[in-house]
């Protein structure tokens, strides 16, 4: 049984305050993630509506593009692999969102975000099961919502608005001052009750404008949604400008149907009064004032129009949370969606393999056959392939950050199954080596989680490569925070350069230079700023790479290979196993895994001989490592890949 709608609202403050009580520190990671790139935002129903106010936040707070899409627009339509990609859904079970979340997980986005309100949700479970998704679960209070999206949306929107002013704008004075305002009006019965009043003479004719502007868009998103969906009435929505492009032609030709309902907000005020203005007479207008800020602006018209929707249910007889639902429409709801089509040429083909050729040619597999290059392809994994299982190695080296830990869990120790793995090949007599920009950190997570015994047998390569020591050694790593002479001159030119100042944080060490950005800022500018600096300072022999998380600016002779010729010290020419996840220049980890039997867990290099990801379509990350590791089996005399574990 539906619930009635005067039910859903008047839990609306009890939401709302709960959302502002939960803990945001997951979204913020999140939307801190997103803030690196251009977003597009995917919901259906009402979930599409927090969608609007998804891609409106990343806009506005990170200067990036956004876009929004149904579940059937991101599954058909072409999506670059650059693109943060997030999933909304209350509920996470629809057909819809699941069919659109197995889509986006095999195109293997940058990044997946998934938004939902139910931990034991088809959707959650999904998501878990691949590690580098951010699963984001939140679960109202209020349950389950009614017929219409209601509570879930208002706290959906207002904790992806605390998110992304608290990460983004800065000032969280600000943001508690105008969230605490909002909860007032949330609770003023007497200002909704003179916006009800206002509204009350709209509702004689069947047809309502909507005209918004930038800041209230979402409010008349949501309008056309729940009038559509409660059958409540026929509504159009508009910006002003775009009303003055036509859509009055409705007014003109149909005025004593119509009637027009204005959010103006104050960034929009004196053109919302000059478009009204001219709106003839007889048709009835409403005008709804909403101040504050844009991200203000933005929930308080969501807001309104939750408010709005039950006004206009009440007064035409209709309860928006039980409109009743017909057979037909039912049926509807659980239609599947189109299945892909057979891709041509491609039916011999495993998976894995498709997943793994596409990764590492960065193109389609499609395109491949069309431009008479998949063969090729196909011989270079093949060949890779055998190389792996022909091999029987003597070392295994890992990259750390994004490799044995997860980028977003940096500050935390590995997982279970990664030191399991770790210590089931440690104890077997394989000798194993970490290459990490790192310093003390790598040794105090490591040294918690593994027992002394195995202290002197593991190898640590802190400050990639700059200094090496066994994990049980206590002198290493030496922190020494006074820089070489071949990076003084650097070091100085680094502090002196204003826009890096501003955004990032250097550290610097005897033989490595460190740039981590302050706040979400592009890995790009990032790197352009640094390498600039670097050339300008004219100092020859210095190595500058990157990682998801920082710059390293290198002396001259320290290189993650240092790790590898400090191993074959023991193994001798032996072959090595190394795994990474930035095997593309000028990643941190690019001459590590330029070696004939490199793996990647996410960045691949450009050469088909070496640095290929095997792991399974929508797989990276620790997950891929884990994979690999799983798939290393420990004979008498080495350690040898299983290579039907690899399928």
């Amino acid at each position: 049984m539906a619930k009635p709608y005067n039910t859903e609202m008047s839990k609306l403050a009890d939401t709302f305050a709960w959302a502002m009580a939960s803990d945001i520190a997951p979204l913020r990671l999140a939307v801190k993630t997103a803030g690196l790139s251009p977003l597009l935002a995917i919901g259906s129903g009402g979930s599409l509506t927090a969608a609007h106010a998804l891609a409106s936040l990343h806009r506005r707070c990170t200067e990036q593009m956004s876009a929004v899409a149904t579940p059937l627009e991101a599954i058909v339509e072409p999506l670059g692999s650059g693109v943060a990609t997030w999933l909304v859904s209350a509920g996470g079970g629809n057909v819809d969102i699941l069919a659109a979340f197995r889509a986006l997980v095999a195109r293997e986005p940058r990044q997946l975000g998934v938004l939902c309100g139910r931990s034991n949700s088809p959707l959650a479970s999904a998501a878990r099961d691949h590690g580098f998704c951010d699963l984001l679960l939140y679960e109202p209070p209020t349950g389950k919502d009614g017929f219409l999206a209601t509570n879930s949306l208002l706290a959906f929107v207002t904790l992806m608005t605390r998110a992304y002013m608290s990460e983004f704008e800065g000032s969280t004075s600000d943001l508690d001052s105008q969230m605490a305002a909002i909860y007032s009006l949330l609770q003023d019965e007497a200002r909704w009750g003179k916006w009800e009043s206002s509204t009350e003479r709209l509702w004689s004719r069947s047809t309502t404008i909507v005209l918004h502007g930038a800041t209230t868009r979402i409010g008349a998103v949501d309008l056309e949604s729940k009038f559509t969906e409660a059958a409540v009435g026929n509504l159009q929505i508009a910006d002003y400008r775009n009303f003055a492009h036509g859509r009055h032609h409705w007014l003109a030709k149909r005025a004593d149907i119509s009637s027009v309902l204005a959010f103006v907000s104050s960034a929009d005020q004196t053109l919302a009064e000059r478009t009204l203005a001219l709106i003839p007479e007889d048709i009835p207008q409403a005008r709804l004032l909403i101040e504050g800020s844009p991200e203000a602006a933005q929930l308080v018209s969501l807001i309104a129009a939750l408010k709005i929707t039950g006004w206009a249910g009440k007064a035409r007889a209709i309860d928006p949370g039980r409109p009743g639902v017909p057979e037909f429409g039912r049926k509807l709801y659980h239609l599947p969606l189109p299945k892909e089509r057979p891709r041509k040429g491609l039916s011999t083909i495993d998976d894995i393999d498709a997943v793994a050729i596409e990764r590492k040619s960065g193109i389609a597999l499609a395109r491949l056959v069309e431009r008479a290059e998949l063969d090729r392809w196909r011989t270079a994994l093949k060949r890779f392939r055998s190389d792996l299982a022909e091999a029987l190695f003597s070392g295994l080296i890992l990259d750390y950050d994004g490799t044995v830990v997860d980028t977003r869990e940096r500050f935390f120790p590995p997982h279970k199954e990664i030191v399991d793995e770790l210590v089931r090949i440690v104890r077997s007599g394989i000798h194993l080596a970490i290459a990490t920009g790192r310093g003390v950190s790598v040794k105090r997570d490591l040294r918690k989680l593994l027992s002394p015994d195995l202290w002197p047998k593991i190898i640590i390569g802190y400050y990639n490569g700059a200094q090496i020591a066994t994990l049980a050694d206590d002198q290493a790593p030496n922190g020494e925070d006074v820089v070489c002479e071949s990076l003084a001159s650097i070091a100085s030119a680094l502090r002196g350069q204003s826009e890096l100042a501003d955004i990032a944080k250097q550290t610097d060490r005897h033989s490595q230079i460190t740039l981590e950005a302050l706040r979400p800022t592009p890995e790009g500018r990032l790197w352009d700023l640094a390498h600039q600096t670097v050339l300008m300072a004219a100092q020859r022999n210095v190595t500058i790479t990157r990682s998801s998380h920082s710059i390293d600016i290198m002396a001259e002779g320290v290189s993650k290979l240092n790790v590898l010729e400090h191993l074959r010290q023991s193994v001798g020419a032996a072959p090595v196993l190394m795994i990474g996840d930035r095997g593309r220049w000028p990643g941190n980890d690019y001459e590590l895994l330029k070696e004939p039997f490199a793996l990647s867990v996410d960045e691949l290099s450009v050469d088909p001989a070496t640095c290929w990801n095997l792991a399974p379509r929508g797989q990276r990350g620790i997950a891929a490592t884990l994979f690999y590791l799983k798939a290393l089996t420990v004979t008498n005399s080495g350690l040898r890949i299983d290579s039907t574990k690899l399928q």
